[in-house]
């Protein structure tokens, strides 16, 4: 994995731990957040799952990054319990996302970006729930960009939403770890997410590489994952 991806997928890492801290320290905002957790799910039972549930898909959806979701799941659940939420609620909101793009938005979608849709109908068509592991598994990438684009393109939503839900699992792990220990040896368990994030995302990368077979998802990913590692073998030939 390049330097510059690690560094891109570490900054999106210490970005979403340091906000979970500026929330911890401040009680910032009064929505979707710790306080909300406390007041609101914490020790609620059923009722608090199904609303942590609910309110997570729906941001989730909308955009809300995951892996905050996955944080304040840790913290409100503890890592196991926080972990499966968390992860249902990102794939909730990826159904809500493809079928509202599959419904209501596809002729606006694929007029303003058909050449992205053809890409990612060309790159999931013919495997879709393998091909859509490999770019969950990426440390980069927008999960609502992809979504919508799934939703406007001939994918089958069941190998779509599983692969996605499955590929969510290792940053959602990562992060509600974070979560359920923040206030517990914080040193120690934000380090070891660290080494899981960066762990995952080389993986990620790795799969992405061997098993695309000459498609491509995307320019920019493409940049990345693809143009940067070439570059860095022609510079150590060139050497």
């Amino acid at each position: 994995m390049s330097v510059k991806i690690l560094v891109r997928g570490l900054a999106l890492f210490v970005s979403l731990v340091l906000l979970g801290i500026v929330f911890k320290a401040t009680s910032l905002g009064t929505f979707f957040t710790e306080q909300w957790i406390d007041d609101v799910v914490r020790d609620q039972g059923i009722e608090g799952d199904l609303i942590f549930l609910a309110v997570g898909a729906l941001l989730t959806a909308v955009g809300l990054p995951r892996q905050l979701v996955a944080f304040l799941g840790g913290y409100g659940f503890g890592f196991v319990w926080g972990t499966a939420l968390a992860t249902a609620a990102a794939a909730s909101g990826c159904v809500i996302a493809f079928f509202y793009a599959r419904l209501f938005g596809r002729d606006l979608i694929q007029h303003r970006f058909p050449n992205r849709i053809k890409r990612i109908d060309d790159f999931l068509r013919e495997n879709p729930f393998t091909m859509t592991l490999l770019i969950r598994f990426l440390p980069l990438g927008s999960n609502l960009a992809t979504n919508l684009a799934a939703g406007v393109s001939g994918v089958h939503a069941a190998p779509f939403v599983a692969g996605s839900a499955i590929g969510y699992l290792p940053q959602m792990i990562v992060f509600a770890l974070v979560g359920s220990g923040i206030t517990l040896d914080p040193a120690f368990r934000v380090s070891v997410s660290a080494a899981l994030f960066v762990a995952s995302g080389a993986i990620g990368v790795h799969l992405y590489r061997k098993h695309r077979h000459g498609k491509s998802f995307d320019d920019a990913v493409d940049r990345e994952l693809i143009d940067a590692d070439a570059d860095g073998r022609g510079d150590s030939g060139r050497r």
